[in-house]
């Protein structure tokens, strides 16, 4: 991927947006409004970011735990010859919401968001039974709010 360019308004846009986006009828035309940019201005250049691989994701962060359901992060040691395979086996999971390699023992790391917390266990038996891998579980003990952001 070729180095983005950024303009200043993209800029104020990540920067801006990291503290919050209002909840409202039309949040874009209000947020828009509040850095100087008509909705379809910032609409566009959301899009823009996305598209460039600048921005990942745009979109809330929610508390599935609050919310009733469950949420844990799971690891696996996989043979790197068969990585894709088995990427391609999690992933096809709705319930996984990242997918990371890492350099390490345990080489694959994913989070597993389910609506109800006892889903959890059936996720992670149905990737064992389709990977012949073992999944390791990790669950969150205690959560810690840092506020992080980054500022472009």
């Amino acid at each position: 991927m070729s180095e983005a360019i950024l303009d200043a308004q993209d800029r104020l846009v990540i920067n801006a947006l990291q503290g919050g986006f209002p909840i409202c009828d039309r949040p874009y035309l209000e947020a828009g409004a509040a850095l100087g940019m008509g909705e379809d201005e910032l609409i566009t250049r959301i899009d823009g970011m996305l598209k460039s691989g600048v921005l990942s994701r745009f979109g809330p962060l929610v508390n599935a735990e609050r919310m009733g359901g469950g949420l844990t992060l799971a690891a696996l040691s996989v043979p790197q010859d068969d990585f894709e395979r088995v990427a391609e086996l999690v992933n096809a999971h709705p319930e996984i919401a990242h997918n990371y390699e890492r350099e390490h023992e345990y080489n694959m790391w994913f989070v597993i968001a389910t609506e109800t917390r006892q889903e959890i266990e059936k996720i992670i038996n149905a990737i064992e039974n389709e990977t012949g891998l073992s999944v390791l579980n990790v669950p969150k003990m205690e959560e810690f709010f840092i506020g992080l952001k980054f500022e472009v």
